[in-house]
């Protein structure tokens, strides 16, 4: 039995982020598929809508607001430093906001992954093309699992994420849950730097243990050919997350200028 489009695949090609002969094979592959064209169908036009009620312009506008609101808070609680005028966010204020996107899970030492590579669906297709490759960590002597698009998952399992940067020099990565929460990922911190490393996955510092919101956890990977502003992408997830039923496929509210691909877990009980 033949394998449906996974969920990161088809946002790519709702996007048109991959190569044009990958992207018309996947297209094709579609075609074939039962429902393969109306699923593409269904996320062009979540898409249209989530854009028409949140665009770009107006989610970054509202970002830009708080980040001045927040600058000027810290400016008055310091003296300006060497007669300059730009005030960036301090570390109180930037701290205060770390501990609120990572209220929804516990970060953890990151466990080791195996040495050996492991199979990826269509990887070798699209080596061009960021994604993010989730690992459950096994107990005792049992090496860490590599999960699929849709696995299920359950309060307590420890994840580890690693992403491939398909050639993109920035990204960041946030996660959505079933209960709204947004978690960010990389970098550790909202002031933290957005840079990627190329080449082979590369592992998040830490590994990630699963609360109990019902329902999902998204993890989304925004990424740039310019540095990143980690704000924009936390509060483009805020938007988001305040529709969860919305949330397991829509991509985030930002400039079509950023690629986007995410995976997604099932939480059972």
């Amino acid at each position: 039995m033949a394998l449906s489009t996974p969920d990161w695949l088809l946002e790519r090609v709702a996007l048109g982020e991959l190569p044009s002969d990958v992207l018309a094979d996947a297209r094709a592959r579609l075609e074939r598929e039962p429902d393969g064209a109306a699923r593409l169908a269904r996320l062009e036009e979540d898409s249209r809508r989530t854009l028409e009620r949140h665009p770009p312009a107006a989610v970054a506008a509202e970002v830009e607001r708080r980040r001045a609101s927040l600058a000027r808070m810290e400016a008055a609680r310091r003296p300006a430093l060497d007669g300059r005028r730009d005030v960036s966010l301090g570390v109180p204020v930037a701290a205060s906001l770390v501990l609120f996107f990572l209220s929804a899970g516990h970060y953890l030492a990151a466990p080791t992954l195996p040495s050996s590579p492991l199979a990826w669906a269509d990887t070798e297709r699209i080596k061009g093309t960021p994604m993010l490759r989730v690992h459950r960590q096994g107990t005792g002597e049992s090496e860490p699992e590599l999960l699929a698009d849709r696995a299920r998952a359950r309060r307590g399992d420890v994840l580890q994420l690693s992403y491939v940067s398909g050639g993109r020099p920035y990204g960041v990565v946030v996660s959505v849950d079933g209960r709204g929460a947004v978690t960010l990922h990389h970098p550790a911190t909202v002031t933290g730097s957005t840079a990627l490393t190329s080449g082979e996955p590369v592992s998040l510092a830490h590994a990630y243990e699963l609360d109990d919101a019902p329902g999902f956890e998204r993890f989304v990977f925004v990424t740039s050919r310019q540095p990143l502003d980690v704000a924009l992408v936390i509060e483009a997830a805020r938007v988001l997350a305040r529709q969860p039923s919305e949330a397991r496929l829509r991509p985030l509210p930002l400039p079509d200028t950023l690629a986007q691909t995410s995976f997604t877990l099932e939480k059972v009980p």
